[in-house]
């Protein structure tokens, strides 16, 4: 099958959930014997730097970036308001993207033209006119669900109508979009149930983040010490965040009152100087990592303490096929097929955060048996191979239609 790929940031290298996403979909892809040819958007944020691309990537992918600058404009953000665009979703156009396509489409054809993200809808009427593939939207989140879980927690009186707004708006946008492609591919079953409550008739399907097992050592956790608590994410991304300064504020002072010796490791890109200069019992705080594997590999529990996210978390899904113990807010674990108690710990206030990872210092031995219990769910359910021949059967069905 011949896929065209569009992208609204560059897939290699894997820094975050969202290229991860996109990169292990595509390694999937080639490597069950279909074309693919990326393309996508080159930011001032996360540039495509083709020197650092491995050889065999860029000749299989034939990967190319547009630069565009997404930068956030006030004025542009303002007359988009008047105008009752949505500036989120605007500001990944650009004519110069929209004049490659043109010229893309009208020297190839494609099968299917897999858009990743939400922001690559704009792209939708030029694909139309020069191209007879299907157009398939990869839904990454429901981006109208995490702004308005953001404006449910902000506490700024004149920001919170605003996001309240912003979350309707783009609402509006994402079921618009619905009814303008030829299918949907969501990254949860939580998010096509959201789709398909709108009443559209699209074809929507479910497929997963999935990852190669192998490429995730899991050598279990120690049970002759007490387990390294740890969360590695972009701090870039406000729920990340939000969720970090809640655990430190409501849940780490629980914690050591019970278990003076406990240690929390946070890392991540783009950490807040006032929290890489914090000073607290216990805490170790670090920005980015060069390998995100090694940080993972060395420490035992994960801690997801998300409020405002969406679609599926991609660093759970690593952690798990790591064998690692994952303590997460029912938010942080939306989308993927848990089971609390055996594979996951889920906890819904800082009370029941403090609670289970106290128990599992007091207990280290709980965290080898619900890591064996996630990596088990990763191989059995998010493994790529099956991931990638349910899409493929998507798209055949889609073609057929």
């Amino acid at each position: 099958m011949r896929i065209l790929q569009l992208c609204n940031k560059p897939p290699y290298p894997p820094i975050d959930g969202g290229s991860k996403a996109m990169h292990n979909l595509t390694r999937g892809l080639l490597r069950a014997g279909h074309r693919v040819k990326v393309v996508c958007i080159s930011t001032p944020k996360q540039p495509l730097v083709m020197s650092d691309l491995p050889p065999d990537y860029a000749t299989a992918t034939r990967i190319e970036g547009i630069f565009v600058d997404t930068s956030v404009n006030l004025v542009d953000a303002f007359t988009d308001l008047l105008t009752a665009d949505n500036y989120n979703i605007s500001r990944f156009f650009s004519p110069d993207m929209d004049i490659r396509l043109i010229r893309l489409l009208s020297e190839e054809e494609f099968d299917v033209v897999q858009l990743e993200s939400l922001f690559m809808t704009p792209y939708i009427a030029t694909i139309r006119r020069y191209s007879k593939a299907r157009i398939v939207l990869r839904s990454h989140n429901l981006e109208y669900v995490i702004q308005d879980r953001i404006a449910t927690g902000e506490r700024n009186f004149i920001k919170r109508p605003y996001r309240r707004f912003l979350a309707k708006q783009l609402q509006q946008y994402e079921m618009a979009v619905l009814d303008r492609v030829d299918g949907v591919a969501a990254i949860s079953p939580s998010d096509a149930n959201h789709f398909k409550e709108h009443g559209t008739r699209t074809p929507i399907t479910t497929v997963p983040f999935g990852v190669d097992p192998d490429d995730y050592p899991a050598d279990g956790a120690s049970t002759s010490k007490a387990p390294v608590f740890f969360h590695l994410g972009s701090m870039d991304w406000l729920p990340n965040e939000e969720g970090i300064r809640w655990l430190l504020n409501s849940v780490w002072s629980k914690v050591r009152r019970k278990c003076p010796t406990a240690e929390l490791h946070l890392a991540g890109n783009k950490m807040p100087k006032d929290l890489l200069d914090l000073e607290m019992d216990g805490v170790k705080v670090k920005g980015r990592v060069k390998n995100a594997i090694s940080y993972m590999r060395k420490r035992h529990v994960m801690v997801v303490p998300l409020f405002s996210a969406g679609g599926m978390r991609v660093k759970i899904i690593e952690g798990m096929a790591m064998g690692k113990a994952v303590i997460a807010t029912p938010v942080g674990a939306e989308g993927i097929a848990h089971r609390d108690g055996k594979n996951i710990l889920l906890a819904s206030t800082a009370n029941e955060f403090a609670e289970h990872m106290v128990a599992l210092v007091q207990h280290p031995e709980r965290v080898a048996v619900i890591g064996a219990e996630a990596n088990k769910l990763v191989r059995t359910s998010y493994s790529d191979e099956p991931i990638v021949a349910e899409l493929i059967a998507f798209y055949k069905r889609l073609l057929k239609g």
